[in-house]
């Protein structure tokens, strides 16, 4: 073969779609990094900042004070059209530093070197030890007023917006980790009430590991990378984390839960919330009682299979954050209901015989029911991720007038813990001036000075009592809605360094939780624990933690151990007899298709009827199309999203095929590792690839036309969620009806019932 041809064809078929692509724009589809095209040549006229892009947003313009200023969010934004110092003095060259002659030294006197450099040096913040890597949006929270008998919180009222910001994150890995690594996801909500800020700190799991706050540094360090070599990173595979758990039993239920596939999500949009502690609620009346909180995501609770995550990690590490950001853009935007389950505020504290104040414990919505409150939307993403998403500080502490905490022992140390972080990691008290921190409520709180003070305080008297400022300011009432911390009568005991008795049981809720999964659901379970604890290089964790899977459940237990290659330990504990929770269960159910991604291949060498038609309806559904083409560019006046080349499965929620694409020119093994021997093949080993890989990931798969040799070269045809149709809006149809129930289960075998 002519070495040169194949080459010769790339840059043709290149050079031919470059002359319509500049013709082609495609609004519609999300990614473009900027608010306007960039030109070729470098401009060189000034002109004003580019407007943020159209799915961006940014704090309200408020005081460090919280008062309203009126401006528009862009005042936060640079400014002019020259560049300048940090004093605004403008500059006329930012490429040389100023010497002594074109050759000499550099000379100390460069005032704009060393701001630049000096500022340069300074730009990173210690990351946050827990929940480093996160992505966060802008949204708007909608109370239903359903919560007015419970709470007097005003944010909850029938009809009443409430601006809010939130951070999703992973827990255990670094800022430059992946986002598909099985982990726990963090989901706090800060709503920027009229009343001071709520900060609502959830996570995709209503369980902790620890059930006193004292053990949080134990249960990090034994998560984190290993001291000594730092790896490995953003996981939970390796001895340190399996020796804790193991020793420490209450960690088996949250444990549990992140083998589970909860533990990688699908998409932030497709993750529950849960703010793990009881919270005591207090109404107008002044009656109290107990409340757990729970976020419902609209489009449901969808995982990744662990070899889709696997892929992520090297094909797309930003998977999470890019869907988060890609579904605003689209008007895909994500929606949760907030949701209450009350229990009766008793001195016991407990509710069904389970202990309210024990945060490794879960009530299941059998037995109390999970009652709507409010609907959250996030509608702009941040303008600037580092002063947003970075700068955000939560505290579980920041409380409207009818919220308050309980005595949970983890929930106590976190009003601790949080105030105390921000303090190093934002360099200073005054956090809470930063403006995605700033509260929509008036401040006259006394506190003065520090590093980063932004408020310009008047008066003189910043104490009280006080009559030089005329006694302001001055303290409210009951009829002024004053924040009251519930006076709750506390039970004469001795000072003890012990838990009750009723946080002894680790065991049983762990039971329920793998009781109530779908065989299907199990498999995977196993499957987790099996590559986490065949991660281990010590026998004696992996045998002291089947230990603890006896107790549990002898299946589950056996199974693992059969993995290991180790005998099942007998229980050491009586088997808990628990009813089955199915709402702990992702399956079963069917969910919108908002948001999801459908990738349609292409042969420009063929007919391409229907792929207009389709790629409208894939439009109009509130759906992203992704045409994959041989080659970049246009194929006829449709633009092309992916190649053979660098398409994979793992972005894609379903695949339809309208055409049986041959072996194109850089279908070549050593230029593309996944085409294979591209030379005997009739259609291009990577579709072919690609429709297995979506197969195996039991994705809805469809075709039309040519489509369908290409699914019986797969060896797929026939299979369940696999449709051939007469045209392209048929195949359409019948793969959006399969993507509601996230995956088509069938093709999952499962040998544990």
């Amino acid at each position: 073969m002519d070495s040169s041809k194949p080459a010769k064809a790339v840059r043709d078929a290149v050079e031919a779609a470059a002359e319509k692509v500049a013709d082609v724009l495609t609004p519609d589809l999300p990614g473009a990094p900027g608010s306007a095209a960039p030109t070729v040549d470098e401009p060189t006229a000034p002109q004003d900042p580019l407007p943020p892009k159209k799915e961006q947003g940014a704090p309200q313009t408020r005081t460090p004070t919280g008062a309203r200023t009126g401006a528009p969010p862009t005042v936060y934004g640079q400014q002019g059209a020259y560049l300048t110092t940090a004093q605004g003095a403008r500059l006329r060259d930012t490429d040389h530093s100023l010497k002594a002659g074109p050759r000499g030294p550099v000379l100390l006197q460069d005032h704009h070197l060393r701001e630049k450099i000096t500022h340069f040096d300074h730009e990173r913040i210690p990351e946050r030890v827990v929940h480093a890597r996160g992505a966060g949006a802008h949204g708007v929270f909608t109370g239903y007023g359903t919560a007015d008998g419970v709470t007097k919180a005003a944010f909850l009222g029938k009809g009443r917006e409430t601006p809010v910001f939130v951070r999703f994150s992973t827990v255990l890995g670094s800022r430059g980790s992946a986002d598909t690594v099985r982990d726990t996801r963090g989901f706090a909500t800060k709503f920027y009430t009229d009343e001071g800020t709520f900060d609502l700190v959830a996570n995709n799991i209503p369980v902790f590991f620890i059930q006193d706050a004292i053990k949080f540094p134990d249960v990090i360090h034994a998560g984190k990378p290993h001291p000594d070599r730092e790896i490995p990173q953003a996981q939970s595979a390796h001895d340190t984390f399996w020796d804790f758990v193991s020793l420490h039993t209450e960690a088996q239920h949250h444990t549990m839960w992140n083998m589970s596939d909860r533990g990688i999500p699908r998409s932030y949009r497709m993750m529950e919330g849960f703010g793990v502690h009881t919270y005591r609620l207090v109404n107008a009346a002044g009656e109290t009682a107990l409340v757990k909180f729970h976020w419902k995501p609209k489009l449901g609770v969808h995982s990744l299979t662990w070899e889709e995550a696997q892929l992520l990690g090297g094909v797309d590490p930003d998977f999470h954050r890019r869907d988060l950001y890609d579904a605003i853009e689209s008007g895909a935007f994500p929606e949760w209901e907030l949701c209450l389950q009350v229990f009766p505020d008793t001195p016991e504290e407990t509710f069904a015989g389970i202990d309210l104040l024990d945060p490794t414990k879960i009530v299941p919505e059998e037995l109390a029911a999970v009652q709507p409150v409010g609907r959250l939307v996030l509608n702009r993403t941040p303008t600037n991720f580092f002063a947003e998403v970075e700068q955000v500080a939560f505290h579980v502490g920041h409380l409207p007038p009818g919220i308050d905490v309980t005595n949970d022992p983890l929930l106590q140390g976190r009003l601790f813990s949080y105030v105390d972080t921000q303090l190093t990691r934002l360099g200073g008290p005054n956090f809470a001036q930063i403006p995605v921190n700033r509260p929509h409520a008036p401040v006259n709180d006394m506190l003065r000075d520090g590093l980063h003070q932004h408020a310009v305080h008047a008066g003189v008297a910043p104490y009280r009592p006080n009559s030089l400022d005329g006694g302001n300011p001055s303290p409210a009432g009951d009829d002024e809605n004053a924040f009251v911390d519930v006076p709750v009568t506390v039970a004469e005991a001795p000072k003890v360094r012990a838990n009750p008795v009723s946080f002894d049981d680790h065991f049983s809720q762990a039971r329920l939780f793998w009781l109530s999964m779908s065989p299907v659901e199990r498999e995977h379970i196993v499957r987790a624990y099996t590559f986490e604890l065949g991660k281990c290089f010590h026998q004696a964790i992996r045998e002291r933690q089947l230990r603890c899977l006896a107790n549990i459940d002898p299946v589950l237990c056996a199974q693992v151990a059969a993995g290991l290659g180790l005998p099942a330990p007998e229980p050491t504990v009586p088997l808990a007899d628990v009813a089955p929770s199915p709402a702990l269960s992702q399956l079963g159910r069917e969910w919108p298709a908002d948001g999801r991604v459908v990738g349609i291949v292409v042969d420009p060498d063929a007919d391409l009827d229907g792929v207009p038609e389709v790629r409208r309806a894939v439009l109009g559904g509130g759906m992203v199309p992704l045409l994959i083409a041989p080659h970049g560019g246009v194929v006829g006046d449709l633009p092309v999203q992916r190649t053979f080349a660098t398409a994979r499965s793992v972005e894609f929620d379903a695949l339809l095929l309208a055409g049986a694409p041959a072996p194109a020119p850089d279908a070549l093994p050593a230029r593309d590792d996944k085409a294979g021997a591209a030379d005997v093949a009739t259609v291009d080993p990577r579709v072919l690839l690609l429709v297995e890989e979506v197969w195996r990931h039991a994705k809805a798969v469809g075709a039309w036309g040519a489509g369908a040799t290409v699914l019986e070269r797969a060896g797929v045809t026939g299979t369940p969620g696999v449709v051939t149709a007469g045209s392209g809006a048929e195949a359409f149809g019948a793969v959006r009806r399969l993507m509601t129930a996230h995956r088509v289960w069938e093709r999952f075998p499962a040998s544990i019932r």
